[in-house]
């Protein structure tokens, strides 16, 4: 690793460099950085006050904080690292690079550095539990290696400050977001998009440049991963198959046949059992479905997507008994506790109407009371609608600003009145410990309480892991 710390040497030498937040992944490089740059500069729109430990830190490594609602302005430094939900093409950082700066991101020069293989996977929904099964797989082909596994990128610790810690045997799974990818252009051995569907609107101009955004993670892939069963993956990989660029097909139903070239392959569902047809290999049964101990139909497209991934790298005794054990990532589906034979459940990762709709598809052979609502990223909410009336909900509880268009979409839609005269309950609560509490006083013994809310946090909480935390603190003290 003293090649590329060499590299990054030479890189920040004499040069002055600017972080845009004080977040989660620039902290950790701002450490890096302040000894390496002749200068080092964070902006944040927060105050010093506002941002508390991480100012003080900030200060003691020597960086010059440049706060409050101006605080893109100016921007003359040689290098600038944007935050991932900075959008790459604001007016001050297009002035910016007229005036010679060069702007990258954390994750961006990570994977241009390329230390050992990368694994990447985005998504609409699904990439948090696919990448960490990613992991877990890749770590079960590697332990015997002595080799190690890094899990970054949208999920856990940053990469960057890592690297003189990971050797060319060792093997990187990073989750990627659309914010991430705008910029994105790096060599990657295997990516995969699990699903296309709308999200992150509020942010994004328009679906296309969504689309697109996704679309990014393939563009130097020695192998693409694609979803059959959504219509905009199936696409992608249609443009794919026009290259020389071999595709893995995984699909809840067996791929029909003709689809594949030579070499292409295949991760299907075929009743109970999960199979595999890679060139030269012929068809392997890796698992049954009963093996994955996580519920839920959509967990078993995890699986196929990350058992797509890390083809040849484990065996499926080791994938199977990863699924055997593996009980699931903090906010997914999570257990909280049971009280007066009523489960309660926390979701707050789910923050898209497909996410919701996938956790109660996990449930549905229970009655559900569900906790809905939270920041709009303007987007559709008719699907959760549909969700809602195909589930097992007798009691919606909307909270947060997305509460009224959730309430209108369940109001407008067409099975609304056959519904309500089947007992179901809406209640709106702009509190969310208000909302947690409504749904606790509509319970009766063998119902299921689930926060899903559909929706992102930033109205009330800082991100989803801040919200299912304060779910979890308000169930638990009941």
């Amino acid at each position: 690793m003293g090649f590329i710390m060499t590299l990054l040497d030479k890189m920040f030498d004499g040069k002055t460099v600017s972080l845009l937040g004080a977040g989660v992944s620039n902290m950790p490089l701002a450490r890096m950085i302040a000894p390496l740059a002749k200068s080092l500069s964070v902006r944040d729109k927060k105050s010093p006050e506002e941002l508390g430990e991480n100012a003080k830190i900030l200060s003691s490594l020597g960086a010059e904080l440049i706060t409050g609602e101006n605080y893109l302005e100016d921007i003359t430094e040689d290098i600038v690292f944007r935050s991932p939900g900075i959008r790459p093409d604001l007016p001050q950082l297009c002035d910016a690079l007229s005036r010679g700066s060069r702007l990258t991101s954390e994750m961006e020069l990570f994977l241009s550095l390329h230390p050992c293989p990368i694994y990447a996977i985005t998504g609409s929904d699904g990439k948090t539990t696919t990448t960490t099964l990613t992991s877990l797989i890749l770590s079960s082909g590697l332990e015997e290696s002595g080799n190690t596994v890094f899990l970054g990128g949208n999920i856990g610790e940053p990469l960057l400050h890592r690297i003189d810690k990971i050797g060319p045997a060792d093997a990187v799974a990073v989750e990627l977001s659309s914010f991430q990818l705008m910029t994105i252009d790096a060599p990657i051995e295997v990516a995969a998009i699990t699903n296309i569907t709308p999200n992150h609107l509020n942010w994004h101009t328009s679906m296309d440049e969504y689309i697109e955004a996704k679309k990014k993670i393939l563009a130097h892939a020695s192998r693409a991963v694609l979803n059959y069963d959504n219509d905009l993956t199936r696409s992608i990989a249609s443009e794919l198959q026009k290259t020389d660029v071999p595709v893995t097909f995984f699909s809840l139903s067996p791929i029909p046949r003709g689809t594949l070239r030579e070499i292409d392959s295949a991760v299907w569902l075929d009743g109970d059992e999960i199979r595999t047809l890679f060139p030269d290999e012929g068809e392997v049964l890796v698992m049954k479905r009963c093996d994955i101990k996580l519920p839920g139909i959509h967990n078993v497209a995890n699986y196929l997507t990350a058992i797509g991934v890390t083809h040849g790298v484990s065996t499926p005794d080791k994938i199977k008994k990863i699924a055997r054990e593996f009980g699931g990532v903090e906010h997914r589906l999570e257990f909280v506790r049971e009280l007066d034979g009523v489960t309660y459940i926390n979701g707050s990762i789910d923050s898209s109407p497909t996410r919701t709709a996938a956790a109660l598809s996990a449930i549905n052979d229970r009655p559900v009371i569900l906790i809905a609502g939270g920041y709009d990223k303007n987007i559709p909410y008719e699907p959760l609608a549909d969700a809602i009336f195909s589930s097992s909900v007798h009691t919606l509880v909307l909270t947060g600003a997305t509460a009224d268009k959730i309430f209108d979409a369940v109001v407008n839609h067409p099975d609304y009145q056959k519904h309500i005269a089947e007992g179901l309950k809406i209640i709106k609560n702009p509190s969310f410990e208000g909302a947690v509490n409504d749904a606790k006083d509509a319970a009766v013994a063998g119902d299921t309480v689930i926060l899903s809310p559909a929706s992102a946090s930033f109205d009330a909480f800082a991100n989803f892991a801040v919200r299912g935390c304060k779910f979890k603190e308000i169930v638990n003290n009941f």
